[in-house]
């Protein structure tokens, strides 16, 4: 007998719940805010905004289906199942947060608070939230693919990121490393950076594109389906013992790029998700490209 589909709605604390968090009260958070000329209400407005699309959602989940929530600090401890339909309750950057823990299962992306944010991942009201979801289990359901960039170390360490992957010193300290297409025989260049990005379409509309915009933006940008990843080198120091001549290029499917650390220790976390990194350390690789598994985006 196959499971029922399970409802997961993840979510993320509020502005007004970190408030609270970190002074107690509301009222000694009003007076914080207050005191540097700023009001509460607009954060307990998007705050009450945020819990009632929550509310709906949950409410429209089908009555035979089981549901559960989960916030995003929790979901790397979090394990999604086969028959899970995911619903991501907020901003574009938390559909993105919770893409790695996902093996295709489809997901919704509902807009908490549309206008203040792009809507380019949580293209959704909370309203239709019933339909989005018949959609979700019903055959040939509407989806977009999207792309996703994947990093394997050599000692089997795997990541996986829907916008993009950063490598590079775990504080403002200067990365030391070799860089070549992956499968050559050389060595790769050596070269002294504050990291690496490798990103794909969907996180062409972010961190990728203020780099694709400072190098003159002479590569296409791919979109959020293509097969295509680029990459820059940012800031890398010319001198005697470390190139320039490597800093951008692009990926396809089958192909991938290769850095050998050569420094104490480099970091390797995918979406802003710093907590969830792989560490490397002097002599370790990692192979950059495009992942086998991709979001599966409900439209």
């Amino acid at each position: 007998m196959s499971l029922a589909p399970r409802a997961v709605l993840v979510h993320r604390r509020t502005e007004y719940e970190e408030l609270l968090a970190r002074h107690g009260t509301h009222g000694q958070a009003a007076f914080f805010l207050s005191s540097r000329g700023r009001s509460i209400d607009e954060v307990a407005r998007r705050h009450e905004d945020t819990r009632q699309a929550l509310r709906e959602v949950a409410a429209a989940v089908p009555l035979t289906w089981r549901s559960t929530r989960v916030e995003r600090a929790d979901l790397d401890r979090f394990l999604f199942a086969p028959e899970d339909v995911v619903v991501v309750v907020g901003q574009d950057g938390l559909v993105a947060n919770t893409a790695k823990y996902l093996s295709g299962q489809p997901v919704v992306g509902i807009d908490t608070d549309p206008g203040r944010n792009p809507g380019v991942l949580v293209r959704h009201r909370h309203a239709d939230a019933a339909a989005l979801l018949r959609a979700a289990t019903a055959t040939g359901g509407r989806a977009e693919e999207l792309t996703m960039v994947e990093a394997v170390a050599d000692d089997t360490q795997r990541l996986l990121a829907l916008n993009e992957i950063y490598l590079g010193p775990p504080g403002h300290q200067t990365a030391r490393y070799r860089l070549g297409p992956d499968g050559e025989t050389a060595p790769g260049e050596a070269q002294a950076s504050s990291g690496v990005l490798v990103g794909t379409g969907t996180g062409a509309t972010g961190w990728l594109r203020s780099l694709w915009l400072e190098r003159g933006g002479t590569m296409p940008l791919p979109a959020p389906c293509d097969a295509r990843l680029l990459w820059f080198v940012r800031e890398a120091w010319p001198s005697p013992a470390t190139g320039t001549s490597r800093v951008a290029g692009e990926l396809g499917r089958g192909q991938g790029l290769r850095l050998t650390v050569e420094s104490d220790r480099v970091v390797v976390f995918g979406d802003g998700m710093e907590s969830d990194a792989l560490e490397l350390t002097w002599g370790q690789s990692v192979r950059l490209g495009i992942a086998e598994r991709s979001l599966r985006l409900v439209t």
